[in-house]
């Protein structure tokens, strides 16, 4: 089969599992270019930032058209994730692919973890609230918009970071900050992570594109799969049960973990 068509593909794959819940298809991207394809890791970090920049259009499309996602909600929380973004990028420049690859494992099993502990146990709880993210600020806005506001916007910072540096969206992180530290529903973090992380890639990206880490013919084709598959993913996201998605993405990003883990202590 082609490369281009197998980057296609992947990237179909990898965006549908982005928008499903919110993390950017770079969480499989850059496992994917670097273990399938052989890629070095900052060249696959740069193409998975243009990458998530397309799940975020795909998916961000869909879930603000349908009102699901919190527009206000992340351009607060925007501000915290571009600043963050630019200084990750530049950071990444500096270290060895041994060290990313070492953190982008340790990042996965937190992230793993994480979910386990607190989406899964309140997801299916969580399916009746109806709570409307487009309702303006004042009011009747939803409580969790207001709640832990400077944390929040902090913790968005290190998202950003997190994006830059690993070329991922940042969604690792602002899927649990919305959920766990605002408390905004599941479906409400993940359509509103959905609709930051683009803004967030675009920053990082920026920076990988003007050191040469970025090769665009590389980069089309699993761009246009990510496209696409992150509208099909934003669609059919809101059919599939909470607990579903999380064993879904425990046990993928349980390998992932594992085999970056690996390239992190092979010898040199």
């Amino acid at each position: 089969m082609p490369t281009d068509l197998l980057l296609l593909l992947s990237g179909v794959a990898a965006g549908a599992f982005g928008a499903l819940l919110g993390l950017g298809g770079g969480i499989l991207i850059v496992p994917i270019l670097t273990l399938g394809f052989g890629l070095p890791l900052s060249a696959a970090v740069g193409t998975s930032l243009v990458s998530v920049i397309a799940t975020s259009t795909g998916a961000a499309a869909v879930n603000v058209r349908a009102g699901r996602a919190d527009v206000r909600l992340g351009l607060t929380l925007g501000a915290g994730t571009v600043v963050g973004a630019l200084t990750g990028g530049i950071v990444a420049g500096f270290l060895p692919e041994r060290v990313l690859a070492g953190s982008f494992a340790v990042l996965l099993v937190y992230t793993a973890l994480t979910m386990l502990r607190g989406i899964r146990a309140r997801g299916d709880e969580e399916a009746t609230e109806t709570v409307d993210p487009a309702v303006p600020d004042g009011p009747e806005a939803p409580a969790y918009r207001s709640r832990r506001v400077p944390l929040a916007i902090g913790g968005a910072f290190l998202a950003g970071n997190v994006s830059g540096l690993l070329g991922i969206g940042g969604g690792v992180v602002t899927v649990p900050l919305v959920h766990l530290l605002m408390g905004a529903p599941i479906r409400i973090a993940v359509t509103t992570s959905n609709y930051m992380i683009g803004i967030t890639a675009a920053a990082g990206a920026y920076t990988y594109l003007f050191r040469g880490d970025l090769d665009p013919r590389q980069a089309a084709p699993i761009v246009l799969g990510v496209a696409g598959g992150a509208a099909l993913g934003a669609l059919t996201g809101t059919r599939l049960r909470a607990s579903w998605l999380i064993v879904l993405f425990v046990v993928v990003l349980g390998y992932v973990a594992f085999e970056m883990a690996m390239r992190a202590l092979a010898p040199a």
